[in-house]
């Protein structure tokens, strides 16, 4: 089967090829919001103009979810909002079943804006006997009835190859590399906290117009990090510390240490675009040589976070996902969205 702007074609009994299934984008499109990152989804739709969409989302008794749309779908260009953040479970669930529902209500494409991806960790097999759950989630987001998925700054971005629908993977570096750029000082050194986020520091290093430096670091366990040694020149630099996600915050507490070991200034910044802040975060993250931390609102921050972290500053990507609903319902390339020169193309 081969595909064409219209959809899916076929060959028929004479041997022309017609297409068997086509989208009828009627009107304006549609912004479903998902429970995850509700204040999220409402800007997207008043910066996209679009409407959100009403639904209800109620449990059985015995915890399983029910979602119903309160308004007809038919025939328009519907966008589900939800990241899979805490709890990424019960998102992940909720997630497919609006998408399932927009499919069942007969809307003309759905896309599933997932600012966040969960289960994005487990991309390859480390040991025997182990998921691949980055795929898998690509699985159930297809199955559900996605024609297309939209994701910021992937965990790993070979994870594109797992989605057999289109999948655009969407960058908020510039975002981040913008909020940063007025506040630095001169002498600042761009630092991956390993050495597979060396492509992600050196896109922040051509942006900002500074080397980088690398940590090596060795994984104990799931939630143990130790580092190694400190590859590039970090002795009385302010180091800029960037990372995809801060999660317990450990990766990023073991780095402060090892390049104040170094001989790096005290004043390190930390740049991530999703902030998932659990566990320990806030107690590892207030370390004194932390003068500013910057991640986005692809995970929502509850506010009890941001009082205990006063260093704490969240961008969003409000504006990005805005402009990248506008784009794809009218076919136009997402590559335009990244004007600035060294920005990988979408």
């Amino acid at each position: 089967m081969t595909m064409n702007s219209d959809g899916p074609l076929a060959s028929n009994t004479s041997g022309e090829v017609e297409p068997v299934a086509t989208y009828r984008l009627d009107g304006t499109p549609c912004l479903v919001a998902g429970s995850a990152n509700r204040d999220l989804a409402e800007a997207v739709a008043r910066m996209a103009g679009i409407p959100v969409l009403d639904t209800r989302l109620e449990r059985f008794p015995d915890g399983e979810m029910h979602v119903r749309l309160s308004s007809s779908v038919r025939g328009r260009d519907a966008y589900v909002l939800q990241p899979t953040c805490t709890p990424v479970s019960e998102n992940l669930v909720e997630l497919l079943l609006l998408i399932d529902t927009l499919r069942r209500a007969s809307a003309g494409r759905v896309t599933a804006l997932v600012p966040y991806y969960g289960y994005a960790r487990q991309d390859r097999k480390f040991t025997g006997r182990e998921p691949i759950t980055a795929k898998l989630v690509a699985n159930l987001l297809t199955a559900a009835g996605s024609n297309r998925i939209v994701s910021i700054d992937l965990h790993s971005p070979a994870i594109q190859g797992f989605f057999d629908i289109g999948m655009d993977h969407l960058t908020a570096i510039p975002l981040l590399a913008e909020h940063l750029a007025p506040h630095i000082p001169e002498d600042s050194v761009i630092v991956s906290p390993d050495t597979g986020g060396v492509k992600r520091a050196d896109l922040y290093g051509k942006l900002l117009g500074l080397p980088i430096a690398i940590l090596y670091k060795r994984r104990a366990s799931a939630r143990e990090v130790a580092m190694a040694a400190v590859i590039g020149d970090v002795k009385d630099k302010y180091p800029i510390i960037v990372d995809d996600m801060i999660t317990t915050g450990g990766t990023i507490s073991q780095a402060v240490e090892t390049l104040l070991s170094a001989g790096a200034r005290p004043e390190i910044r930390i740049a991530a675009t999703h902030g998932v802040l659990v566990g320990d975060a806030v107690r590892l993250l207030q370390h004194p040589a932390i003068h500013e931390i910057v991640v986005t609102d692809t995970v929502p921050i509850p506010a009890t976070i941001r009082e205990a972290l006063p260093v704490l500053q969240v961008c969003s990507v409000a504006n990005l996902l805005a402009h990248a609903i506008q784009r794809l319902h009218s076919g136009l390339s997402l590559s335009e969205l990244f004007p600035r020169e060294g920005v990988p193309p979408v």
